[in-house]
Parts: C-alpha cells; sequence; structure tokens
C-alpha cells in the first residue's frame, strides 16, 4: 500500500514572502509526474490559514506536513516535527499546527495521530502588496529539496530495498 502524505502548505499569496507555503506545493504538484513521487499518495491542500476544520483532512494518512512562510527561523528552512499542543491560537484568527493537532485528538480520541511535521521557509517580506523577495525565492528552493528528500525517506521506509546478501533459491 503507497503511503499516504498530505502536504498543507498556507499563506496569504498577496502578502509578499506569505505566500511561500502555496508556492512550494504549486512547485510539488509540478514535479508529480516523477517516478518516486508516484510511489506515494500525495495530497496537496493550501488555504491562507489552518482553520480547525483541517482537522478532518488527517485521518487516515501516514504522515502530515505543514509548509509555512516565518521571520524567525534560520535561513533557507526548518523542517522539524509537530507535537499537540492547545495553546492560545486554539481560538484566535491565527490558529498554529500544534493547536491544530490537540483539535485533531479533541475530536478524534481514538486514533493515532500520524507524524506530522512543519517545513519553516525563512520569508522577509509580509506587507500587502509586497512582491516575492530574492532571498525568499532562493529559500523556496531549498525548502523544495529538504521537502522532497524527506517525501523520499517515507517512500524508501515504505518500501524498503531488497538486502543484496539475501538471494531467492
Amino acid at each position: 500500500m503507497k503511503p499516504q502524505i498530505l502536504v498543507f502548505g498556507y499563506g496569504n499569496p498577496a502578502r509578499g514572502d506569505d505566500a511561500l507555503g502555496p508556492l512550494l506545493l504549486e512547485q510539488l504538484e509540478a514535479r508529480r509526474a516523477n517516478d518516486w513521487l508516484q510511489a506515494i499518495e500525495l495530497e496537496c491542500l493550501t488555504d491562507f490559514q489552518l482553520q480547525i476544520e483541517h482537522a478532518l483532512d488527517m485521518p487516515g494518512r501516514d504522515q502530515v506536513i505543514f509548509v509555512d512562510a516565518h521571520t524567525r527561523c534560520p535561513p533557507p528552512c526548518t523542517l522539524e516535527p509537530l507535537q499537540p499542543c492547545a495553546d492560545h491560537s486554539y481560538t484566535s484568527h491565527a490558529l498554529t499546527p500544534a493547536a491544530l493537532l490537540q483539535v485533531f485528538r479533541d475530536i478524534h480520541p481514538a486514533r493515532e495521530l500520524p507524524p506530522c511535521f512543519l517545513l519553516s521557509i525563512r520569508g522577509y517580506r509580509f506587507e500587502l502588496g509586497d512582491p516575492l523577495s530574492p532571498q525568499a525565492e532562493a529559500h523556496l528552493s531549498a525548502a523544495l529539496q529538504q521537502l522532497e528528500q524527506h517525501i523520499r525517506q517515507q517512500v524508501v521506509q515504505a518500501d524498503p530495498p531488497a538486502d543484496p546478501y539475501c538471494l531467492s533459491v
């Protein structure tokens, strides 16, 4: 069975570098024909921001990867595991991925939470009408490479190569 991976890119394309999440998903979708991507069930979702309803997109996944622009992560990007956490964003306008994972746990107490990660891409300009900054554009390429490497590892774990020392007779 193919690994079920959800990649969720969020951000506002009209706010400069805040578009990094959706832009990364556009580039990933453009590579969907690559052989190694055929080995997984990949779903790409985008939105302006996370909502509690997005917890309904997570059941049945083997992994969920959130992608967003950040001002405090080291350039070009970081990929970190996430844990559920009911934080102050739980009832605010801007929900964090950790708070969304807590919503998943709250509405699906009997279901196991899939491994979840946050790919943070360093951004610099976030004002309405700003174009994508040159630095963020370079970081976008590095983030796509890191995401692809991470997904490839999932493919190998799901279908490990045959042991070259074990020959069948």
